[in-house]
C-alpha cells in the first residue's frame, strides 16, 4: 500500500509467522479477535468511550488532544508490554479501521526497535474478508446420525486419517444439545467462532471434501454464518443409523460423570419438549442413579427432532447406513465407502 499498510490477504501471510497484536479495546478484543493476536490496548473501554464521545461532540483534533491527556503517562508501560511480549522484534498491528490507533500503536512500537506493519481496513477488514472466504461454495460432507452415535469420534478417526475435518462442536465449546455445556470451556462469541472457523477453513485443500458434523444453525449460543450454514444443508449428508441399545453405553460413560445438579438443570431446559411426565421421570432416574432411563426418556426426544430435521434436506442427498456397532473404525470404514459413491 502507498501509506506503508497491507491488505489483508498479505496480512495473514505473514501472519502465519509473525506475531499481531490487536491494540483495540479489551471489550472489542474479547469480543472477537483474530486467533492468536495479543491484546495491547491504545485505550481501555473507558477511554475509548470519552474519546469516541469528544470526537462526536466537538471533532477530531479535540479527541486527540483528549486521548493523549489520557494515555501519555500510560505510553511507557505499552511499550514495555510490547517488547517484553514480541521478542523477533517484527510485528504485525491493527486497529477497528486501520487508523490512528493503529497508527499512534505502531509509531510507538517502531521506538522500541519493532518493526511494525499495520493492516489496511482494520480488523473490520478481515471480519469482511473472512466472511467471504467462508462463504465460499466448497465441497463438504455432512456427518449425520442420532443423538449419541459418536459422530464427533469418528470425524476424529477420519481427521487423524489425513481426511480435512472441521470440528464444529470442537470450535463452539458445546456438544450441541441441551447437555452440550457439560464439561466445557466458556463458548466464544458468534464473532470468535467465525474466526476460530476460518482459520481451519483456509488451510484446507480445495479439491478435497470437508467433512463436519451435521449441526442445528446454532450449537448452544453460538450462530454459525448463515451462508456457511446453509452451505452446509446442500451438502451430500451421510447418517449412521444406530439403534438406541448401541448408543445407551457411550451416553452413560460420557455423561453420568457429572453432578445430579448439572444433568437436572440440563434435563429441566427441554421439559416442554419433554412434557411433565417425562420429565419428573427423567429427574427421578438421575436422583437414583439410573442413568440408563433419563437418557432413554430424553432421547425420545432427540431422535423425534433429529429425524424431521432430515425431511427438510433434499433427499437425493442423503444416504443412510445402518450399523450393528459402535466401533468407531468400523463405521468410519462404512462411512468412507459410502462417500466414495457421492456424484460430484
Amino acid at each position: 500500500m502507498d501509506d506503508g499498510k497491507i491488505a489483508v490477504e498479505r496480512f495473514l501471510e505473514l501472519a502465519e509467522y509473525i506475531p499481531i497484536c490487536d491494540v483495540r479495546s479489551p471489550s472489542e478484543y474479547g469480543h472477537g479477535h483474530i486467533p492468536g493476536a495479543v491484546n495491547i490496548p491504545l485505550f481501555n473501554d473507558a477511554e475509548r468511550e470519552a474519546v469516541g464521545t469528544k470526537y462526536v461532540r466537538t471533532g477530531r483534533i479535540p479527541a486527540i488532544m483528549e486521548g493523549l491527556a489520557l494515555t501519555g503517562p500510560k505510553m511507557a508501560e505499552k511499550l514495555a508490554d510490547a517488547v517484553a511480549a514480541f521478542h523477533d522484534r517484527k510485528l504485525l498491528v491493527h486497529c477497528w479501521r486501520g487508523g490512528m490507533r493503529s497508527e499512534a500503536m505502531a509509531w510507538l512500537f517502531s521506538l522500541g526497535g519493532l518493526k511494525c506493519e499495520v493492516l489496511e481496513g482494520g480488523y473490520k477488514a478481515y471480519k469482511n474478508y473472512i466472511l467471504g472466504q467462508i462463504s465460499e461454495k466448497r465441497r463438504m460432507i455432512v456427518l449425520g446420525g442420532l443423538t449419541g452415535s459418536s459422530k464427533t469420534h469418528i470425524l476424529r478417526h477420519l481427521g487423524s486419517a489425513g481426511h480435512q475435518v472441521i470440528d464444529l462442536e470442537g470450535l463452539a465449546n458445546h456438544k450441541g444439545s441441551a447437555f452440550g455445556a457439560l464439561g466445557e470451556l466458556p463458548q466464544p462469541s458468534s464473532e470468535q467462532f467465525s474466526n476460530l472457523l476460518f482459520n481451519v477453513w483456509r488451510k484446507f485443500d480445495n479439491g478435497s471434501p470437508v467433512w463436519l458434523e451435521d449441526e442445528s444453525i446454532n450449537i448452544g449460543t453460538v450462530f454459525m454464518h448463515d451462508v456457511f450454514y446453509r452451505n452446509m444443508q446442500e451438502a451430500p449428508a451421510i447418517v449412521l443409523m444406530m439403534s438406541t441399545e448401541l448408543r445407551l453405553p457411550r451416553l452413560i460413560m460420557e455423561y453420568s460423570k457429572f453432578p445430579v445438579g448439572m444433568l437436572n438443570d440440563s434435563i429441566l431446559r427441554v421439559r416442554k419438549r419433554l412434557g411433565g411426565d417425562n420429565t419428573r421421570n427423567a429427574l427421578d432416574a438421575v436422583a437414583s442413579g439410573d442413568f440408563g432411563t433419563a437418557i432413554r426418556i430424553t432421547l425420545s426426544y432427540y431422535d423425534k427432532a433429529y429425524m424431521y430435521s432430515l425431511k427438510r434436506k433434499e433427499k437425493g442427498k442423503i444416504i443412510y447406513i445402518e450399523t450393528d456397532t459402535d466401533n468407531i473404525e468400523i463405521n468410519s470404514g462404512k462411512i468412507l465407502e459410502a462417500a466414495a459413491d457421492i456424484k460430484w
